[in-house]
Formats: C-alpha cells, sequence, structure tokens
C-alpha cells in the first residue's frame, strides 16, 4: 500500500490535517510533514523548502499518494513534475499554477502590518513568511503540467474564488485528471469541511490503489 503525504498550506500547520485524518477508515500509512520543521533551521526561501521538500519525500519507500493545499499543493505539483516516477497519485487543493502576482503583493502588504503573535498559528514565522513570498513571486508551471502522467484529482471549495481559475485549467491542462468543486466552502478545504475532504479522498484512493 502507497503512503499518502498530506502537505499544509502556509496558513496552517500540519495538525490542520487532523480531523480530515480522523475520518479517514486507515491512519497508520498517511504521513504530514510539517514544513517548518523539514527546513531545519534554513531560511524559508522557496528553493531551501522545496529542496527539503524532496528529500523528505525521497526517503519513502516506493511511490506516494501526494496531497497538497495551497502552498502544499504547489510544493506537490513542483515535486510530481520533477520526480513523476514517485507519484502514484496527485491531489491538488486550492493550487494556483502560477503566482497571481498582484494577489499576492496585496497579501504580503496586509501581512506587514499584523503583529508577530499571528504568525504563532501558520507554517513560518513573520520574517520566514515574507522570505518565502518574496521567492515564490515568479512560480509559474503553465508550460509544465501537460506533462504529468499520474492520476490527478484538482479540488477547489466553491467559495475559493482566487483559485477556481487555476483548478480549472489544471484539470484541463493535466490528462488523467478529474476536478471536484466543494461546495460552501472556502480555501481551506481541510479545515472547513475536513468530514468530506476525507470521504472524497478514500474515494479516490481506493479507486487507484
Amino acid at each position: 500500500m502507497a503512503t499518502k503525504v498530506f502537505v499544509h498550506g502556509s496558513g496552517q500547520k500540519e495538525t490542520s490535517w487532523n480531523e480530515v485524518i480522523s475520518y479517514m477508515p486507515s491512519k497508520e500509512d498517511i504521513m504530514c510533514p510539517g514544513l517548518s520543521s523539514i527546513l531545519e533551521g534554513k531560511e524559508a526561501s522557496y528553493e531551501n523548502l522545496y529542496s527539503s521538500f524532496v528529500n523528505y519525500c525521497n526517503q519513502i519507500d516506493g511511490k506516494i499518494h501526494l496531497c497538497g493545499i495551497s502552498l502544499g499543493g504547489i510544493l506537490a505539483l513542483n515535486y510530481a513534475l520533477d520526480f513523476p516516477q514517485k507519484i502514484k497519485t496527485l491531489v491538488l487543493i486550492g493550487t494556483p499554477h502560477k503566482i497571481p502576482k498582484a494577489m499576492f503583493g496585496f497579501q504580503n502588504l496586509i501581512f506587514r502590518f499584523l503583529p508577530k503573535s499571528i504568525f504563532e498559528t501558520m507554517a513560518f514565522d513573520k520574517k520566514n513568511t515574507f522570505a518565502l513570498g518574496d521567492t515564490m513571486k515568479n512560480l509559474d508551471f503553465s508550460g509544465k503540467v501537460n506533462t504529468i502522467k499520474s492520476p490527478t484529482l484538482i479540488l477547489c471549495g466553491k467559495k475559493d474564488t482566487a483559485n477556481l481559475r487555476s483548478a480549472y485549467y489544471l484539470s484541463q491542462n493535466i490528462k488523467n485528471s478529474e476536478m471536484k468543486v466543494i461546495e460552501n466552502t472556502g480555501h481551506v478545504v481541510n479545515e472547513e469541511s475536513p468530514q468530506i475532504l476525507a470521504r472524497i479522498l478514500q474515494e479516490y484512493y481506493s479507486s487507484n490503489d
């Protein structure tokens, strides 16, 4: 049985998957890396984070079911492009295929005025959140996603208007893909609709194992 790797977003920690996992019938084969932890003290540039993520995934024996949300989805997409032989299935939740610069710039502006304490609930502290943002603004997988051949499930909350267009783009450009829009749900699907997400994931894994 392939290991399932669930990757959280930048505004979350690995515990954001706890409720989803609680609804899954099998929990022993699920791993949730903490993105801050796998960096092992290095600055949270995208290059450092992706390199650490690659090392994490490559240490797992055999193929993996890779599932990521937001930043976790970007890392999962990047990894699937670079290491197709490791991917059993790919699940991308609320994942942009390229960074929307205007929205990203506005988000960073808001972050500058937030107190440091706010970042305690997020993947990285204030300094590293900005370091990551500055090194991600030119990411664009547009011309590459059509090379993905592994079974791919694209999920997006219906209220996550910022990422719906990207979800449709991914579903149209990844050949072996299907897409589901989750009603009454925004961007953080794993926290807003954990039971629904668990059911969708379990059905998908059952049909692709």
